[in-house]
Parts: structure tokens; sequence; C-alpha cells
């Protein structure tokens, strides 16, 4: 299986308190980073990093050494994460990939569990053009809003003031795509897709109704809940890396 993985990572991460790129911010000691190489090095070829102009360079040096097939790409303006997801748009075309997974560089807690779940998912006899974990959770940051069919109809973010459920089904920032998925359709949403209300970025996730539309999404319920937690905050960081130390995964 020619499975690319890759890794949206241009943030800054300024709300961690620390001046290094955020994929380089220490959890327990370790960059962030080196989790996502660890949890999916089983089930990847070669990993797509993007990141800012500004950590490039720190990233690089970080990199030396390491036995993962690893590139990287640079997104010059901060347009959001559709665009960053886009930027190897060329490159995944000349490694001529089976599948593309995207994972955002925070979430480091998943579970290698949810990871094989999702990889046989994608490798049953039907498969899906796009598959994703998901968790239900209290006052959830994202929500898929479903189809009395069980389809999924929209995707809601608190980010962008959108009216959130008490309780919503949010995704765990891991997408598996298929090649045609990620090299044709997602170009071809990316020519209109809209801008977030509040944030003016253009944003992933609206995609996947769009494809739901279309085409056939299907997901499966992550491991824990914890594997929805992204790392923006201190508190968030402290939460995941005592999850991590106690030996859970």
């Amino acid at each position: 299986m020619n499975r690319i993985i890759v890794i949206p990572a241009a943030g800054r991460g300024s709300r961690l308190g620390s001046n290094l790129p955020k994929l380089l911010v220490p959890v327990n000691g370790r960059p962030m980073i080196d989790y996502l190489f660890q949890r999916y090095r089983d089930v990847a070829s070669v990993f797509l990093l993007v990141v800012s102009p500004g950590a490039e360079s720190a990233v690089r040096s970080h990199l030396k050494g390491r036995e993962e097939k690893i590139e990287i790409l640079v997104q010059e303006s901060p347009t959001g994460m559709l665009d960053a997801i886009l930027i190897p748009c060329e490159r995944v075309r000349q490694l001529h990939p089976d599948e593309v997974w995207i994972t955002w560089c925070d979430q480091v807690a998943v579970e290698s569990e949810t990871v094989r779940r999702l990889a046989s998912l994608m490798g049953t006899a039907r498969i899906p053009a796009l598959g994703l974990p998901t968790v239900i959770l209290g006052a959830p940051y994202i929500h898929f809003a479903r189809h009395p069919d069980g389809g999924i109809a929209e995707v809601l973010h608190r980010r962008e003031g959108d009216t959130m459920p008490e309780h919503g089904e949010g995704d765990i920032g891991l997408f598996a795509l298929t090649a045609a998925t990620y090299l044709d359709l997602l170009p071809q949403y990316a020519e209109a897709a809209p801008l977030g209300r509040l944030t003016g970025e253009r944003n992933f996730l609206p995609f996947i109704p769009w494809l739901a539309s279309r085409g056939s999404v299907r997901t499966i319920r992550a491991t824990a809940p914890i594997e929805a937690i992204g790392i923006n905050t201190e508190e968030e960081l402290e939460k995941v890396s005592q999850y991590l130390g106690s030996g859970s995964r």
C-alpha cells in the first residue's frame, strides 16, 4: 500500500507559551511531531510536512537522521487549512499513492487501534472516497449534522460562530482519502470553497458534507475521547501530557 500522510503544521502555537514552532513544542519532553511519526510510520510510505517559512530551518534541523521518509513543503501565507492541505498536491501526484491521509500536527493522542480500524475501513471491498474517525463529546468544537439516513449533511464550527448542540459528533483530526478524492475532488471543491464567516479562512471540514452529497463518506468511532483534543492551549497540553504519561497508549 502506497499511503502518503500529509501533515499541515504551519501554526505558531502562540497560545502554548513557547517560542518554538508549534509542531516542535514538547509534549512530555518530546516534540509533538515525533508522536505522529511514531504513530503512523507503520502505515505511511511518505510524510509530507507543510510548515511556515519561519519554521523551516528549525524543522529541517530537527528531522536530520530520522529513518522515516519525510519531505518538507512551505505554506507562505496562513490562508487556512484547506490551502495548506493542497500545497503538496503536485508532489502527491508524482508519488502515485493509493491513499492520502491527513492529520493535524497537534492531534498526538490518536490510538493505534483507531489507526488500524481506519486502515481496515479503507481496505474494504467498497472503498469510501473518504473515511474518518469521529467521537461524541459535550460542548463540541466541531459537529457533523446528519441526514435522517445517516449521511453527513453539514459541519458546524464553534470558531466560526455556528450555534452548537449540547453534545455533538466531531472529528479527531485524522482523515483518509483515496488518491482520486485528494487529487481530483478536493481541488474541484477548493475552486469555490467559501471563507469562514469569522476567521476568513478556507476550511477543510466543509469538504466532507460536500463530498458526502456526491460520493461515499464513511465514519468509524474513535477509540477514546482524548483523541479529539488538539493541543492549542496550555490546558490542553497538560491534559494530553497526563494521558500520554499514564501509559494509556
